[in-house]
């Protein structure tokens, strides 16, 4: 009995999910399939389901190692804002150029959307990845998996960034090349050379 039960309960699974998939295919068939459009309710209700489906219970119960202390907040600073900020910027907001030409986009990591998920789910993310989207697989090397839980620690500080804290980031986030010139070039005019002459090009 309990066998048929979950047969029927499986098919009424697949038949959910093919109508749903095509519902979603009908929607934008006309106007095409963009990375600028935001992904309906629908869309992104399905692919939550299917992410928390895919780890294993093991995995979201396990609980940060590293206790919490300034110094790993910091460690974990400098590497958000060296590695993650480009897409998720450095509140956590996700709104940055290449967040928002992403489908799905980076979701905002100060709500309770990201807050609410386990130790052991956010762990799994950053060295998982997710499928699909444009978070990629961060692990695989178990001698790094403290920077990892460290990057969980200040996924958690998240909410409570200071305005000093968020200054520091802008420093220790990368820069182009025209960027660093372009502070070179601020330094030594306030050492006192002359500042570069502009070139003015005649066609």
């Amino acid at each position: 009995m309990k066998t048929f039960v979950a047969a029927i309960l499986g098919c009424t699974l697949v038949v959910v999910l093919a109508a749903a998939g095509g519902w979603i295919y009908l929607r934008h068939a006309a106007a095409g399939f963009s990375a600028r459009a935001a992904p309906t309710r629908m869309e992104a209700s399905l692919a939550e389901h299917a992410r928390a489906a895919a780890m294993p219970a093991s995995i979201r119960e396990r609980r940060n190692p590293i206790a919490s202390s300034p110094e790993a907040l910091h460690e974990a600073m400098v590497h958000y804002a060296d590695h993650c900020a480009v897409c998720h910027a450095n509140n956590g907001s996700g709104d940055t150029m290449l967040g928002n030409g992403m489908y799905p986009r980076p979701p905002d990591m100060r709500t309770a959307t990201t807050q609410n998920k386990t130790d052991g789910e956010l762990f799994s993310i950053i060295e998982n990845g997710i499928r699909m989207s444009g978070m990629p697989a961060f692990g695989g090397n178990p001698a790094t998996e403290g920077d990892s839980w460290k990057l969980v620690l200040f996924l958690r500080h998240l909410p409570q960034l200071t305005p000093a804290e968020l200054q520091a980031m802008n420093a220790l986030n990368p820069k182009s090349p025209d960027e660093i010139e372009e502070e070179k070039q601020e330094e030594e005019f306030l050492r006192g050379a002359e500042a570069p002459a502009r070139v003015s090009r005649k066609k």
